[in-house]
């Protein structure tokens, strides 16, 4: 499998301790599969630093080995995807709040974003969430490489 990371410079060696935490999986390494997807990811990046080139690095996932690791997949918004978003974003301790290698789920975009604030802001309840969120057109998945067994997986080409 062919994933791709949107950045805003070219780097050789994933260092995890530079990602920043409380994000969707928590604190990893973050691809796609689909390469428009990365370099929207990119452009973003380099539009917030105000620094760098929009850039792809494209890596190749042995399947098998990745069944050898903790793998956690979400196949579309549902109540243990709310859930785990939420646990990740509000997570206030340095350590991660899961402990799986590799967490495969859809990305919570801006318009996610909105609606995970309905909820925590109790406008809404997690059935009007999941509701919401399968409503929306386009899921686009991520694929999070939070330790270092999972970042050794991943072959740069």
């Amino acid at each position: 499998m062919i994933l791709y990371h949107g950045t805003y410079t070219d780097f050789g060696e994933i260092d995890l301790r530079k990602s920043k935490p409380n994000k969707d999986f928590g604190q990893g390494f973050y691809l796609s599969r689909e390469y428009t997807q990365a370099m929207a990811m990119a452009k973003i990046k380099v539009e917030q630093l105000e620094t760098g080139v929009p850039t792809i690095l494209t890596y190749e996932v042995d399947e098998e080995q990745m069944q050898q690791l903790r793998v956690l997949r979400f196949d579309d918004y549902n109540e243990e995807w709310a859930k785990f978003i939420l646990l990740n974003r509000n997570n206030p301790k340095h350590e991660p709040a899961h402990d799986y290698d590799i967490v495969i789920g859809p990305i919570a975009n801006d318009r996610v974003g909105v609606q995970l604030w309905k909820y925590e802001t109790c406008t809404i309840d997690l059935p009007t969430l999941v509701h919401n969120l399968r409503n929306m057109k386009g899921i686009t998945f991520q694929y999070y490489f939070g330790t270092e067994r999972a970042i050794k997986i991943l072959k740069r080409l």
